[in-house]
């Protein structure tokens, strides 16, 4: 007797993965170019800053001044460009994760300071799910740069709708801004708290509550 031939395989044999038809995870934007930031002209610029403000930019303690200053700002505004991977989520979880208390460190387009605090981000999977420290990554990626706690605050959630495709997305940023602290105003200690809801996380009043509540619950 002829030996049994298998039979075909059929791709609608197999149900339909939802995740095949997302985009590929690609790097993130690059805000600036770290190897691109002409340092000689940052320098001179900085001399020339202490000259005008009185400053003798040849004296012992401020001969490398330019330098430094050169070299940090250029790392505060050009962040590392990642690959933000998904995953699959196989497990069907469609609870909330949340991370809170993520630090962060950025610089205030308006007065060149540094603001800084914490951030608390959550969000509802989809067919993909993210590695915690991400989370952190996306936030860090997004902060260096001149920035205002607005636009750094949607950018997050933008990031984290685009590439997870996420039933919702909730991020709370809470910072102390030097310019408000060390000038003007004065008010030390003085925190800014910025939000941006997607999704279910907006929609829906029961959610977006218990993500604030796990927002907040350190308070």
């Amino acid at each position: 007797m002829p030996s049994a031939q298998p039979s075909p395989i059929h791709q609608d044999s197999f149900p339909h993965d939802p995740a095949a038809d997302l985009p590929r995870p690609r790097s993130l934007r690059v805000v600036a170019d770290r190897a691109a930031i002409d340092r000689p002209a940052a320098e001179r610029a900085v001399r020339d800053l202490l000259v005008a403000l009185g400053h003798d930019p040849q004296s012992e303690a401020l001969l490398e001044t330019p330098r430094r200053v050169a070299a940090a700002y250029a790392e505060m505004i050009a962040p590392e460009p990642f690959t933000l991977t998904t995953f699959p989520n196989d497990e069907g979880y469609d609870e909330m994760v949340v991370a809170t208390d993520l630090p962060f460190q950025s610089l205030c387009e308006h007065h060149l300071l540094p603001f800084r605090g914490v951030a608390h981000i959550g969000y509802l999977p989809g067919v993909r799910i993210l590695g915690l420290s991400k989370l952190a990554r996306v936030l860090d990626h997004h902060a260096r740069g001149l920035q205002v706690q607005e636009r750094l605050t949607q950018q997050v959630a933008g990031t984290l709708e685009e590439h997870l495709h996420p039933a919702g997305v909730a991020v709370v940023i809470e910072a102390e801004h030097l310019c408000m602290s060390l000038r003007g105003a004065r008010a030390h200690g003085a925190r800014t708290t910025t939000s941006a809801l997607r999704g279910r996380m907006r929609d829906n009043a029961v959610t977006r509550a218990e993500f604030l509540a796990l927002a907040g619950s350190r308070r």
